[in-house]
């Protein structure tokens, strides 16, 4: 049977809200570029909260086979219909999987890489968990490339004080986390993150989505705004990996590799 999510009631409306908009396309442009760089035809990716399938038809039309996985049944069911009008149900495989239930995929599955896009670990109480059964699935060399929302955000801070609302401004400050529908939001620090995935990962690369660029619930402004926007993502290209631009961004993107440290069950 499954499970409800949280994000079951956020599934239709996702992409009108997020990845068909203003600064939800740019920002996702952002993962796609290093998506592109790292994954290469033929390879197989396991991707964390897919979400309602974006990046995995854009993996597939790359070549790359996906096995997309959320928590969700109604954005695995968009992600499932989406790859199929894509016309890539040989490439893209779905299904409905926790990131905390990794261990079920053990058995054989040997993965060249994986993704985690736009804050799916923030919803996981236990990073060093995932990151054990990530390591599982994983060959050695394998690269991880993961979309986690930060907790230093200036844009946040100033959008919400300028909005009269304090407790907003400065809720990714609060510890252990934020509630929301039942769970408990968490916004790990670049060191944390790679500290969770250490000794079966190592950081290679770390970089901003969203320094310059605004959060997506500022697109009303990014709509009035239009080429401020354009020099806002073009600014933001230049300086993604530059201190201390990821860690002041809404989403930082992390990139790890395994190493050959032995998985401990």
């Amino acid at each position: 049977m499954s499970q409800t999510s949280p994000f079951d009631g956020l599934a239709r409306d996702y992409d009108r809200s997020f990845t068909n908009s203003a600064i939800g396309e740019r920002m996702r442009a952002a993962t796609w570029r290093r998506l592109d760089a790292v994954f290469r035809r033929g390879d197989r990716v396991l991707e964390l909260n897919c979400g309602t399938g974006e990046d995995a038809v854009h993996l597939g039309r790359r070549g790359v086979h996906v096995l997309a996985t959320d928590a969700s049944a109604e954005m695995v069911a968009l992600t499932r219909a989406k790859a199929a009008l894509a016309g890539l149900p040989d490439l893209i495989e779905v299904r409905q999987l926790r990131i905390e239930s990794l261990a079920e995929l053990q058995g054989g599955h040997q993965f060249d890489g994986a993704l985690s896009n736009f804050g799916g670990l923030n919803c996981v109480e236990d990073l060093a968990a995932a990151a054990s059964g990530l390591a599982a699935v994983l060959r050695p060399g394998a690269r991880a490339i993961l979309c986690v929302m930060g907790p230093t955000v200036p844009w946040e801070w100033a959008w919400y004080l300028a909005h009269g609302e304090p407790r907003k401004a400065f809720r990714r400050l609060r510890a252990p986390g934020t509630p929301w529908r039942g769970l408990t939001i968490r916004y790990p620090t670049i060191g944390h993150v790679r500290r969770a995935f250490h000794p079966y990962f190592q950081q290679t690369r770390v970089s901003a989505v969203g320094a310059l660029v605004p959060p997506s619930y500022a697109g009303g402004w990014a709509e009035r705004h239009p080429r401020l926007l354009e020099a806002l993502v073009r600014w933001e290209r230049r300086v993604e990996t530059l201190p201390p631009f990821p860690w002041l961004a809404d989403h930082f993107l992390i990139e790890l590799e395994r190493t050959h440290a032995p998985h401990c069950a």
